[in-house]
């Protein structure tokens, strides 16, 4: 899963790909190296962020996720270079455009736009037609886990958050894929995330990660989404011995490392910046473990 940011302040590229047609572009491109699924935010869900309207998100993501749209139709139309691409370096199925938003408006939106999934933060939580939107159009979903909300989910003590980290997130994530399913949403259609750096301390990541493999009893697809945070950033600078995290920008071998680990764990899906060093870490990982 390539990330695809239309936003002025997210914490790894915010204002990088602000402009439509930069974000598309810049969507294509991981198209090309291999993702296979593009998810369009323009929200930003780093700590501490503040929440935009949804008309503002609107006009953010819904030229993207049109322009992204095309991509998904095939070659011959208006992208010879994505097309070229593939044929010469990879034999993927065209790219399921996901929209990563909270919204029940913006979501129903981006799915008449083109998008088939709906990957939300809150589990369906944030808005109470969210559930009804992604039943009554068929899309997938992914419903991740979040202590409080952006703005929050940082603050406090963290020691005492979680009885245990992996208990409670995977009671949280059956409680909301029963809840999902009774709603009306197909459960073959759901896929789930424990919310790696949500309200999360450092140690509660690498537990999540460590003991991944318990989330899979609850049956269904894994989403995993380490991509740059900031733990593995305070990692890197802990081997050090520096005392600051090093930048977003520096955390590409530690993203691979828990892309990795999160793969032999049994992650099905990896959001992540880089698409192409992180297929290539994966073919490796996989030929080692003898899987597809």
């Amino acid at each position: 899963m390539g990330v695809v940011n239309v936003t002025p302040d997210s914490f790894s590229d915010g204002g990088l790909y602000f402009d439509p047609a930069a974000a598309v572009a810049h969507g294509r491109q991981l198209a090309a190296e291999g993702a296979e699924i593009l998810d369009v935010g323009g929200e930003s869900t780093r700590p501490g962020a503040q929440p935009v309207s949804a008309e503002e998100e609107l006009r953010r993501v819904l030229p993207v996720v049109k322009g992204l749209a095309e991509v998904a139709l095939g070659p011959g139309r208006g992208m010879p270079g994505l097309a070229q691409a593939r044929a010469t370096t990879t034999t993927f199925s065209p790219p399921t455009i996901s929209i990563d938003t909270a919204k029940a408006a913006v979501a129903r939106a981006a799915l008449q736009a083109g998008a088939t999934l709906v990957n939300d933060v809150t589990a369906l939580r944030g808005d109470p037609e969210m559930a009804a939107v992604v039943a009554g159009s068929g899309a997938q979903c992914c419903l991740m886990h979040m202590r409080g909300e952006p703005r929050t989910m940082q603050r406090g003590d963290g020691e005492h958050w979680y009885d245990d980290v992996v208990d409670d997130v995977k009671a949280f994530l059956h409680e909301r894929l029963a809840f999902a399913v009774e709603e009306g949403i197909a459960e073959d259609r759901i896929l789930l995330d424990p919310g790696i750096g949500f309200g999360k301390t450092l140690q509660h990541n690498l537990q999540l990660l460590r003991r991944l493999d318990e989330l899979r009893s609850l049956g269904r697809p894994l989403v995993v989404g380490t991509s740059r945070k900031s733990f593995i950033g305070r990692v890197i600078a802990d081997a050090a011995q520096s005392p600051e995290p090093v930048a977003p920008q520096e955390r590409l071998p530690g993203t691979l490392a828990t892309c990795v680990l999160a793969y032999e764990r049994g992650a099905c899906v990896l959001r992540v910046h880089d698409v192409a060093p992180t297929r290539a870490a994966l073919a490796v990982a996989a030929a080692t473990l003898g899987a597809p």
